[in-house]
C-alpha cells in the first residue's frame, strides 16, 4: 500500500496544499506550528475517521472557513483508489471512495496507517484513557467494525449515567430500566473486552521479541487490567463476571450517579522483568516499550489484513537516543512507505537523506 498524492483544502492551517507522495520514504521539514503535523494527521484521519489530537472535527477546519477537505490517491493491491473526505461547520460529513459516496465502515477499510508521535512516548506515564485509546486505535485498524461497537457502548453508558443522575436527583429508582441498561452494556462491553484482551496478547507476542532486540536482557509483558477478571477468559465468562460486578456495585453506582464498571474503566499494564514499568522503568526503558509496540503494530496489521500500512513518524526521532533512532530506521521494511516530520535534517545521516524525498513547509505551504 502506498499514498501517491494528497491534497488539503482549508484543513487547519493548510489552505491549499498538494503533495506528491509516491516515494517510499518522505521527509517533511518545518519549524513548529507550520503544518507538518497537520499533513500526517490528515493521512491518519483517512484511515480512522478520527483525529489523534481532537474529538471535535470542527477544529480541523481552517479559521474563517466553512469547510475542509482531504483528497488522496493510494495504490493498493496494484489498484488505484481515490479517497475524499469533507466536513462543514454545520457538521455535514461526506465520504467518497472513487468519487462514490460511501459509509464510514467501508471508507475505513481502504487505508491503513500506524502513527508514531512524540506524544506516544508518554503512553506509560499517561492516563488509563490514553492507553485505552492507543489500544482501541490499533484494533480499529484491523477490525473497522470495532469502532462502531465502541460508539454503541459509549452511547449506552451515557444514557445510563443520565438515568442514574436523574434517579439521584429525584430519589426515584426504576430497577427494570437499570437492568435494561446493564444488559446492553454487558453484551457490548464483553465483546470489547474480549477483543482487547485477544489483540493485546497477539501484539505482546511480537513486541516481546522486538523489545528484547533493543534491551538485550529485559523481558516485556503486557496485561489487560479489568477489575472483575483474572487470566484468560472466553466471552461468556467475561459477560458473566461483568454482570456479577454490576450487581455487586449497584448501590455504589446509584450513590455516585455514574457507571462504575466496564471497559471504560479498564487499563493496560506494562511490565519489565515482572516490575510495573510505569513505576520502576527509566524514561529510556519506557520509550523502548513504546517503540516495540509501534513496530509491532506494523507487523500485526500486515499479517491480519495483507496490506502494509503507511508509517507516520511525527517529530518522534528527536525524542529518541541514537540507539533507538537507529533501531527504528533500520527496522522499517523497504516495502513500508514511511513519512517523517522533523524540524531539520540534523538527526539524519547523509546515506539516509540520499534515500528520501524532502519537502519543506512554512505556514501551511510547501516551499
Amino acid at each position: 500500500m502506498k499514498l501517491l498524492n494528497l491534497r488539503l483544502t482549508n484543513y487547519r492551517n493548510c489552505a491549499d496544499l498538494s503533495i506528491e507522495t509516491a516515494s517510499s520514504k518522505i521527509l517533511i521539514i518545518g519549524k513548529n506550528a507550520q503544518g507538518k503535523t497537520n499533513i500526517l494527521e490528515s493521512i491518519y484521519f483517512l484511515s480512522a475517521l478520527k483525529s489523534p489530537r481532537t474529538s471535535n472535527n470542527i477544529e480541523l477546519i481552517e479559521f474563517n472557513q466553512d469547510k475542509c477537505e482531504i483528497e488522496a490517491e493510494i495504490i493498493k493491491a496494484e489498484t488505484s483508489i481515490n479517497l475524499d473526505f469533507s466536513y462543514t461547520k454545520d457538521k455535514v460529513r461526506e465520504l467518497k471512495v472513487n468519487k462514490v459516496k460511501t459509509s464510514p465502515k467501508e471508507f475505513k477499510t481502504v487505508l491503513k496507517t500506524v502513527l508514531f508521535s512524540a506524544a506516544d512516548l508518554l503512553l506509560l506515564r499517561g492516563s488509563p484513557e490514553n492507553r485505552r485509546d492507543w489500544l482501541d486505535r490499533a484494533i480499529t485498524q484491523i477490525y473497522p467494525a470495532y469502532d462502531e461497537r465502541l460508539s454503541k457502548y459509549e452511547k449506552i453508558r451515557i444514557q445510563k449515567n443520565n438515568f442514574l443522575k436523574n434517579c439521584l436527583k429525584t430519589g426515584i429508582y426504576n430497577d427494570d430500566l437499570l437492568e435494561v441498561f446493564n444488559e446492553q452494556l454487558v453484551i457490548t462491553g464483553s465483546n470489547i473486552i474480549y477483543l482487547r484482551k485477544k489483540f493485546l496478547k497477539e501484539i505482546e507476542n511480537i513486541a516481546r521479541k522486538k523489545h528484547a532486540n533493543i534491551s538485550e536482557n529485559e523481558e516485556l509483558q503486557l496485561e489487560y487490567n479489568c477489575s472483575f477478571l483474572n487470566g484468560e477468559n472466553e466471552i461468556d465468562e467475561i459477560a458473566s463476571a461483568f454482570k456479577n460486578s454490576l450487581y455487586e456495585r449497584k448501590v455504589e453506582e446509584q450513590r455516585r450517579g455514574q457507571a462504575c464498571v466496564g471497559p471504560h474503566r479498564d487499563d493496560i499494564v506494562f511490565y519489565i522483568n515482572g516490575n510495573d514499568a510505569s513505576k520502576f522503568a527509566s524514561q529510556g526503558q519506557q520509550r523502548t516499550i513504546v517503540l516495540a509496540l509501534k513496530l509491532s503494530e506494523l507487523d500485526i496489521i500486515t499479517d491480519k489484513t495483507g496490506d502494509e500500512p503507511i508509517l507516520l513518524l511525527d517529530d518522534v526521532l528527536a525524542e529518541l537516543d541514537d540507539i533507538r533512532q537507529n533501531y527504528l530506521l533500520k527496522s522499517i521494511k523497504p516495502e513500508i512507505q514511511t513519512i517523517i516530520t522533523s524540524v531539520d535534517t540534523l538527526l539524519f545521516d547523509q546515506e539516509f537523506l540520499d534515500s528520501v524525498i524532502i519537502f519543506n513547509i512554512e505556514q501551511g505551504r510547501l516551499i
